[in-house]
């Protein structure tokens, strides 16, 4: 694949530049399978709607067809499970979660990734990250009839902002 360098200028970043590397959607780690594309996950309903709303010229415009948006605010009614699953950006940013490159969060990272940026310690990291969310599936497994979507609706939504498609547990 040729390199391409894309540069981002939004809300939260300008003149960030960074290089695609792999194919999108392709050679992702072997540790890492999630459920769910970015495109999937903005049409199924994540982040009440807010996430994407002023990076949109970043991504391909496909993974915006029939996305849930909402760029007045936030609105959970918009996410899948009618549920607000989110903390602030604030709490994140508090916790240390937040990586410099990426400062809206795993989702970005995840956007970036797949299209094909890598950035090794970053992607062990964030992939690390991802797998740990994986409790709350055994959870919603132990906990809720196979197929009952209105169980845990919050940890439901939750997995999904994770690339975790809960609708299959």
């Amino acid at each position: 694949m040729r390199k391409r360098t894309v540069t981002v200028n939004d809300k939260m970043q300008t003149g960030y530049r960074y290089q695609l590397t792999a194919a999108p959607g392709r050679s992702f780690d072997l540790e890492f399978t999630p459920d769910l594309t970015p495109a999937q996950m903005l049409k199924l309903g994540v982040f009440g709607g807010k996430y994407m709303t002023d990076c949109r010229r970043e991504f391909p415009a496909s993974w915006f067809k029939g996305a849930k948006l909402s760029p007045e605010g936030r609105d959970p009614s918009l996410n899948f499970f009618n549920t607000d699953a989110s903390q602030p950006l604030s709490e994140w940013q508090r916790k240390g979660w937040i990586y410099q490159d990426d400062p809206r969060g795993w989702f970005q990272w995840y956007c970036r990734y797949y299209m094909g940026r890598r950035l090794p310690d970053e992607d062990r990291r964030q992939i690390k990250r991802w797998r740990m969310v994986r409790r709350h599936v055994r959870q919603i497994q132990m906990n809720c009839e196979p197929g009952h979507l209105t169980c845990r609706r919050r940890q439901r939504q939750a997995l999904l902002h994770w690339a975790y498609d809960s609708r299959m547990i």
